[in-house]
């Protein structure tokens, strides 16, 4: 309790003034890479942004995405979120969602403004959000993950039943009204070939989620990458989230 209080109070004293942030360039990033405690931890840079008191870092460590902060001086690395002291928003950097390009299970809504979805059947919050989904379908273009939570029972199997469905509006229908009560779904019957096809391309979806460091759902991002809250996202259609 007592660590964790305290790197809360230093990343409110670090983050005073944090606004736009310039990327890194490959040679800072270089720069970064070749420090002795990065080296010996076996952390890879990917990214980075300059925040004007700190460099924010995206870095994969054991094959996962996560987010730390460095001082400007490069003698100490912080671990941990950094808060911004005037709005107590947490500090988030962009992430490279290039793997995701071509991997989404299909693209939902017809607009123009492309978001990456990562969501599960039985996730009541992302059921809450996809029951705005026709108020906004005209408007985005959203790429859909699957990630079945594991103390979600049924939500592999829905998520592969959704995927076994031929057209978009048969994909779409099904993202937003099954559940394991829907006689659809209870009574599916798909082909072992093509189950095995579809669960070579969950499990994925789900690696690439567990990649850029997704633990929960649903996780939403814009096109560059940014992650957003989807009750602010809604917020900028004007609708009214009840």
């Amino acid at each position: 309790m007592i660590k964790t209080a305290r790197n809360i109070l230093l990343a409110l004293s670090l983050t005073t003034g944090l606004s736009a942030a310039d990327k890194l360039s490959q040679k800072e990033l270089k720069e970064i890479q070749a420090l002795p405690l990065i080296n010996m931890a076996q952390v890879e840079v990917k990214g980075g942004n300059d925040f004007g008191s700190l460099y924010g870092l995206n870095v994969k460590v054991k094959g996962r995405m996560d987010t730390i902060f460095l001082t400007k001086d490069k003698k100490y690395l912080l671990p941990g979120d950094a808060i911004n002291t005037q709005n107590g928003q947490q500090l988030q950097l962009p992430v490279d969602i290039s793997s995701t390009l071509g991997n989404e299970a299909f693209t939902y809504g017809t607009g123009s403004d492309e978001y990456v979805l990562f969501t599960d059947p039985e996730c009541p919050y992302c059921k809450k959000f996809e029951s705005y989904f026709s108020q906004i379908e005209d408007k985005v273009k959203i790429r859909v993950f699957f990630f079945p939570l594991s103390f979600h029972k049924n939500a592999r199997d829905i998520s592969l039943y959704i995927m076994s469905q031929d057209s978009y509006k048969d994909k779409k229908e099904a993202m937003l009204n099954t559940t394991k009560n829907t006689e659809a779904f209870k009574n599916r019957k798909i082909d072992e070939k093509e189950l095995a096809k579809l669960e070579k391309d969950l499990d994925k979806q789900m690696k690439i989620a567990r990649e850029l460091g997704i633990s929960g759902t649903p996780t939403l991002f814009d096109k560059d990458g940014n992650r957003i809250i989807w009750a602010q996202m809604l917020q900028n259609y004007g609708i009214t989230v009840n």
